[in-house]
């Protein structure tokens, strides 16, 4: 009886050891498809887009999104941080030739921008969290600019007199108000500054 019983402990440890990876990684996957599915809702409605939208994009109740994000600030800050994760891979893994690189990295840049509409407003009564995360914004994807930059300097494709962070803000004073206007095209102004870096033949 005392070794059935020693040999069912083991058997419950090994089990457990096994399933406890597995509930992380599908409770990774979970969050990861209600992130997805909160950026595409804030795209079409802002970041105010209600939860029961979000639970419908992501395939899931809505009590699902509550237990992954208590407040709407939490969601918020994890969607974006999850956005600028994502654009920060996509330069590092760029395989294009350095100026085509830069120009859809930038592209990329651009769908971030345009969805932080709002964002300011929902974290109003936390201003260290949203400072926290403009910070977070800054630190993983002026690097990333940089590499892009220096790679298509590097290669003769572009002037290489203007600094990433410089690039970004640029970009970004031209992406103001372009989700509230739609006479006005962000992407053909960016395109335009893109085009400036250019070396002539």
């Amino acid at each position: 009886m005392f070794r059935y019983r020693r040999y069912g402990t083991r058997f419950r440890l090994a089990n457990e050891a096994t399933t406890e990876p597995r509930k992380r990684a599908d409770a990774r996957r979970n969050e990861t498809a209600l992130l997805d599915a909160a950026a595409a809702a804030f795209v079409a409605a802002g970041v105010e887009a209600p939860v029961r939208d979000i639970a419908a994009r992501a395939g899931v109740g809505v009590g699902t999104v509550y237990r992954h994000f208590p407040t709407r600030a939490e969601l918020v800050v994890a969607v974006y941080r999850h956005q600028i994760e994502a654009c920060a891979e996509a330069g590092l893994n760029a395989t294009h030739e350095p100026y085509a690189a830069l120009v859809g990295w930038i592209d990329l840049f651009v769908d971030l921008l345009v969805t932080k509409h709002g964002l300011a407003a929902a974290l109003r009564s936390d201003s260290a969290q949203f400072e926290s995360l403009h910070a977070y914004f800054l630190d993983r994807l002026v690097p990333v600019c940089t590499r892009l930059l220096d790679a298509a300097a590097a290669a003769g494709e572009i002037r290489a007199d203007l600094d990433a962070y410089q690039l970004m803000r640029g970009v970004g004073n031209l992406c103001i108000g372009a989700e509230s206007d739609t006479r006005y095209d962000a992407r053909r102004l960016v395109a335009v500054l893109l085009a400036g870096l250019r070396r002539p033949n």
